[in-house]
């Protein structure tokens, strides 16, 4: 049975919007003459502005939304007691796996995502990426050091295309990951595929060198659903974008 784990910030927006003469005779002029005509269907939508201040609030944890830094290493911890337990019941000569995304799961890009207000800059982003200046989420570092101390192989599935290969490797590495089984990032003829399929294919490719894929753990739900999905998925919260 295939289980995916998530967590974090949750947002419930609820609008009260005065209906024309409630309280009064729906025929009745306002009191002192002023009216306001209903609103449209989009006044329901929360404000840009305000979302990303929540944002903002959440990251820094300084609102009732959540932390965005528990919320991370609580999820961390929920795979790492999966991979503790797991590895218990290892059958002889299995090679177990663990599948990381890398941004916003084993690397933060929170830094260069606020400088531009949350918008997606290709350029910006791209020479964030050639930096090698992200840091390592702490929960995710926490997760990688014990699969490592339990022998299970580690690989990075990311989205990065393969032009991005010696930036991720040199960010990895100053972070503290290292010894990873494999780094797989988007060949040009993977391209056009949505990330689910990209990915789907990645770990059918992973499993086809007689690995099981035991733990898999992203920030978005392309990273972990499609085809061979992990026994144990788990959803690291992602407040600031969203990929199919």
């Amino acid at each position: 049975m295939k289980q995916i784990i998530t967590g974090g910030l949750f947002w419930a927006v609820v609008f009260v919007v005065p209906l024309a003469g409630a309280g009064q005779n729906a025929s009745a002029p306002a009191s002192h003459g002023h009216e306001f005509a209903p609103v449209a269907q989009g006044e329901r939508i929360e404000n840009l502005d305000a979302l990303k201040r929540e944002v903002s609030q959440y990251h820094a944890c300084t609102c009732t939304c959540g932390c965005y830094a528990k919320d991370l290493d609580g999820q961390a911890d929920r795979a790492i007691a999966y991979l503790r337990k797991r590895v218990l019941h290892r059958a002889p000569r299995e090679k177990m796996a663990l599948v990381l995304d890398i941004d916003e799961t084993a690397l933060s890009n929170y830094q260069q995502m606020q400088r531009v207000g949350f918008a997606y800059d290709k350029k910006a982003f791209d020479a964030w990426i050639d930096s090698a200046a992200a840091p390592a989420i702490p929960g995710t570092l926490r997760l990688y050091k014990e699969a490592e101390r339990l022998k299970v192989s580690v690989f990075f599935l990311t989205g990065r295309p393969e032009t991005q290969r010696a930036a991720t490797e040199q960010n990895l590495k100053s972070q503290g990951f290292e010894g990873w089984q494999g780094l797989i990032l988007r060949s040009p003829a993977e391209a056009s595929l949505t990330a689910q399929a990209y990915k789907s294919a990645e770990r059918a490719a992973i499993q086809s060198k007689g690995y099981h894929i035991v733990l898999n753990v992203g920030d978005q739900w392309s990273d972990l659903r499609g085809t061979a999905e992990a026994d144990y998925s788990v959803k690291y919260p992602d407040p600031y974008y969203f990929i199919r």
